[in-house]
């Protein structure tokens, strides 16, 4: 059996409070173990210092220090044979995985990894400088968007590989299919910044949208009173439906006739994996990140604002034919490329040859 640590330093996969950080590095987990790997978190030391406070960060890299002592003695001999972290950046850089594998001769990779040469000066300049480092020391980077690819590429160090591994669902299957002919639906926190903006973008494009119409939306937080003070408009062609649980939200997926969502500086977006997964039919704009995860077609750009958002919501609603076939085709994407079993033969394929000395 393989042995794998596993290192998430901005956020441990077993912090209490949800977020997409842990939701992926557990999902990470569970797609490394998949084929009998024991995938082992070995430190939950958070390593995230968002408000650039150098004494703050000092204080992190003597626990650092300390952690990095702790784990090159006890992993010694527990028959670890790579070393895997998540989201390294300049304001959680990795201070622990590459000195413990250079202590321990692990192979040393990172998953979804950002390089920030700009922030070698201000506040998080040492951080800034650690995370380049830890870069440096990956001999395999996972990044999950084109967009991810560019800086990391850009600033490569020699030999080291870089593999695309497509953002996926912790899913083996896909859930029931959507007969795309019920309300829309809408998945986001209602916090501000970007997703009020994409809230704002929304409701914009909705007051162009003519007939009757009917929106669902799953989703809460701080700016709720926010969300629904953009929607009051709409009167009771729209429902909120509340912060749902896994199952509620697959039955919302599968009760609607399509999904819109802006994707204000997403990521990338788990909602439209799980939508499309259901087979809907996505509306939304294109957006770094966000196209890498949707089905290849026409989205408006953002610079075309609400109109041309309200213009593609009104093409789909009123041809359901045209909404079954891009849902269908969406729901094939997804089989085909974002579901665990793929994500765990893109790991396997790319560390296997470190693991046998190949590479």
């Amino acid at each position: 059996m393989t042995r794998v640590a596993f290192y998430a330093p901005m956020k441990p996969p077993g912090d209490p409070t949800p977020s997409g950080d842990r939701e992926m590095a557990r999902n990470l987990i569970a797609a490394i173990g998949a084929k009998g790997a024991q995938v082992e978190v070995v430190s939950d030391l958070k390593l995230h210092e968002k408000s650039g406070d150098p004494a703050r960060q000092a204080a992190l890299r003597q626990a650092a220090a300390a952690e990095t002592a702790r784990l090159s003695e006890t992993l010694r001999d527990r028959g670890v044979a790579l070393w895997v972290t998540y989201h390294n950046y300049y304001k959680a850089p990795d201070l622990i995985g590459p000195a413990t594998c250079a202590a321990l001769g692990l192979p040393y990779v990172q998953v979804e990894s950002t390089r920030a040469k700009k922030r070698l000066t201000g506040p998080w300049a040492d951080f800034a400088r650690a995370a380049e480092t830890a870069c440096d020391a990956a001999a395999v980077i996972f990044y999950l968007t084109a967009n991810d690819r560019i800086t990391l590429d850009r600033h490569r160090a020699p030999g080291q590989r870089l593999v695309h591994l497509p953002p996926f669902l912790p899913a083996d299957t896909l859930p029931p299919a959507s007969a795309c002919s019920g309300p829309m639906l809408t998945a986001g926190m209602m916090r501000a910044g970007d997703k009020l903006a994409s809230y704002t973008i929304l409701a914009e494009a909705l007051a162009q949208v003519p007939g009757d119409w009917r929106l669902e939306i799953a989703g809460d937080g701080p700016a709720r009173a926010q969300v629904e003070a953009l929607m009051a408009p709409f009167g009771d062609r729209v429902r909120f439906l509340g912060q749902l649980d896994r199952d509620a939200l697959v039955r919302a997926y599968q009760r609607a006739s399509l999904f819109v969502w802006p994707g204000v500086n997403e990521a990338f977006g788990m909602v439209y994996l799980e939508a499309q997964a259901a087979g809907l039919p996505v509306v939304a704009q294109d957006r770094p990140g966000v196209r890498d995860v949707l089905l290849p077609g026409d989205y408006p750009a953002p610079g075309n604002g609400p109109v041309a958002l309200a213009a593609q919501i009104t093409a789909l609603l009123g041809d359901p034919e045209l909404r079954r076939t891009r849902g269908t085709q969406a729901r094939e994407m997804i089989a085909r490329s974002h579901l665990r079993p793929a994500a765990t033969d893109r790991f396997w394929t790319a560390v296997t040859p470190l693991l046998e000395g190949t590479a």
